[in-house]
């Protein structure tokens, strides 16, 4: 719980360093290669351990083009077709897509979680509720891919870890990276330009963003997966909301509804402590 909650607060600044100075100016293939080839590098130079070509590292691979590296394509390019809370609102359904997901590999349904994990959901859209405008259902649809490919891969990594706990090591992450970069180059090969007039400011938010809230956040938000049960990860899918909306009000002075964050806060902490209450050690 703890490793999904710092990583929580890491990624609550994801969404506005990337709207406020990346999107619209950065090409957003080219920035999900750099951000997943940061964090490739990261554990590759800092563990200077030999690569192993074997069943967990392949499949480790296939679940960071997934969760990462289509994630990533799919994410980015919804900044350029939508704002940062628009953004932010559409996210809300990753908890729904994490529960069906986890039941349907495991061939059962749990209505207790699929019920918490709905409440989080209305406790993120009360928080985000907001007039939609006329044109945003190409970026609604672009971020369903990415919120289905994160869910994806974090079920299928939590699934993984419990068959072959040794993936939760530094050493076997950089394989995650490994196939978010394969990915991530083949788009930015096709579609992606490298960025002129790049400022420094932007150069260190792609390397805050590749190291830090990639490199880390990733290992960390894995293991969370990996050592809590499904409903909890579910909810805390959403605690990114009001965390993000709290970021923006100190570090940008974004207009902020306190009536709606709270109340909406407040659901989302229902959801957590109901699902506590009824489905305890149900993984």
């Amino acid at each position: 719980m703890k490793y999904l909650f710092v990583t929580t607060i890491l990624w609550a600044f994801s969404f506005s360093l990337i709207g406020e100075f990346l999107a619209g100016s950065i090409n957003s293939y080219t920035a999900a290669f750099i951000r997943s080839l940061l964090a490739l590098l990261t554990f590759t130079l800092l563990l200077r351990k030999p690569i192993a070509a074997n069943l967990l590292s392949l499949k480790l691979t296939a679940i960071g083009a997934i969760q990462l590296g289509l994630m990533y394509i799919c994410y980015f390019h919804a900044f350029t077709l939508l704002t940062v809370p628009l953004v932010l609102l559409f996210t809300i359904l990753t908890p729904i897509y994490i529960t069906l997901l986890d039941d349907a590999l495991t061939k059962r349904f749990r209505p207790s979680v699929l019920l918490v994990a709905v409440i989080a959901v209305l406790g993120a859209l009360v928080i985000r509720q907001q007039s939609l405008g006329d044109n945003y259902w190409l970026g609604f649809l672009v971020l369903q891919g990415a919120n289905l490919c994160f869910a994806f891969g974090q079920v299928a990594f939590k699934r993984l870890a419990r068959k072959e706990p040794s993936c939760l090591l530094p050493e076997q992450q950089r394989y995650f990276f490994f196939g978010a970069s394969i990915v991530t180059l083949i788009a930015m090969l096709l579609y992606g330009e490298w960025p002129s007039g790049i400022t420094i400011s932007q150069i260190g938010i792609l390397i805050w963003l590749g190291v830090v809230a990639s490199g880390l956040g990733y290992f960390w938000w894995n293991r969370g997966a990996a050592t809590t049960d499904t409903g909890t990860l579910a909810i805390m899918n959403n605690a990114v909301i009001p965390l993000g909306l709290v970021v923006n009000l100190i570090f940008w002075g974004q207009d902020v509804d306190y009536i709606k964050l709270v109340v909406g806060g407040g659901i989302i902490l229902l959801a957590m402590a109901l699902h506590r209450r009824l489905t305890a050690n149900l993984d």
